[in-house]
């Protein structure tokens, strides 16, 4: 029982995070809906903030706990995990028909992200400098996706996002609910994140594994499920766009603002087997979206095959 321990706390640690990140996310948007934020600006910022604040709360922790390894490994496993699992499980319950979705843009963005990133690994410490880089990155992609959206919406006579397309709005919800809900959040999140990070280092230690590796599997996987229920759920509605631009967009959030903000808490070195494996799997996961992107091919279970039998192949490598 003592051994299943660290197990059991990393479960519920990873299970008060998803709880908090999904708690300040409500609380978040409806209080800045109702204090007169344009939806538009909810939904670029906050929306996508709030939904990456569990492994934003990750990275810091691990940080401070003196296993940054936990931190980059959470960022380059999730970004593989998104692609082939969260992508390659929904396959195979339902073909995805991504032919019918424009993400040109989106994905563009990703891969300049992606490459941005592994070029400053190769500084070999993720420090002050890059983190201004990264940051400055981010600012210049949703500045650019702002003024697209009210470019679209405004040629469509719309003026802004209807609240109802953001999720979390609930303008029924009354004021104590709000409250609730963003003291659960920025009380569950540290205490989630400091959970998962220090029963995962345990666990780590006790198997003699790298933190790195704990990052780049348990915790990886781990934070990638909000993505893959999204996915799932996305699939057997038929909303293909939905399922993509979500895998896209995380992605390119993860690498731009989590290890960003990160990097300002404290440096976060690369292990050299970021340099010559992993950043590069995620790299060359990233490029298999092309036909999906640019061919307008359908995910089909085939595909879903290929893609879930990529990811337990990379586990493997990993963690043997």
């Amino acid at each position: 029982m003592h051994e299943m321990l660290p197990w059991l706390l990393s479960g519920l640690g990873l299970l008060i995070l998803l709880l908090a990140g999904d708690s300040l996310v409500k609380g978040a948007v409806n209080l800045s809906l109702r204090l007169g934020v344009p939806a538009l600006i909810v939904s670029l910022t906050i929306v996508a903030f709030g939904t990456s604040a569990p492994e934003l709360l990750i990275a810091i922790e691990a940080i401070l706990d003196d296993a940054p390894g936990i931190a980059m490994g959470n960022v380059v496993g999730s970004n593989t995990a998104n692609i082939l699992l969260v992508l390659g499980i929904p396959a195979l319950l339902a073909t995805m028909h991504t032919s019918e979705c424009e993400t040109r843009k989106t994905y563009n963005y990703m891969i300049a992200a992606s490459v941005l990133f592994i070029a400053l690994a190769f500084r070999e410490v993720f420090d002050w400098i890059s983190a201004i880089v990264l940051l400055a990155a981010l600012a210049f992609v949703l500045f650019d996706q702002a003024k697209e959206a009210m470019g679209h919406r405004s040629a469509c006579a719309a003026g802004t996002a209807d609240e109802e397309e953001i999720e979390g709005v609930d303008p029924d919800l009354p004021g104590w609910r709000i409250a609730v809900f963003l003291v659960l959040g920025l009380i569950g999140l540290p205490l989630g994140a400091s959970l998962l990070v220090e029963n995962a280092s345990i666990i780590a230690k006790t198997y003699g594994v790298s933190d790195t590796v704990i990052g780049l599997t348990l915790v990886a996987v781990g934070t990638s499920l909000p993505e893959l229920a999204t996915t799932v759920m996305a699939a057997l509605r038929r909303q293909a766009d939905v399922a993509l631009g979500n895998v896209i967009g995380s992605n390119m959030f993860n690498l731009l603002a989590i290890i960003g903000i990160a990097s300002l808490v404290g440096p976060i070195p690369v292990d050299r087997a970021f340099l010559t494996f992993d950043l590069w799997v995620m790299l060359g996961a990233s490029i298999l979206l092309v036909p999906f992107v640019y061919m307008r091919r359908d995910i089909t279970r085939t595909w879903g095959v290929v893609l879930s039998a990529l990811y337990v192949t990379y586990l493997l490598i990993v963690l043997i």
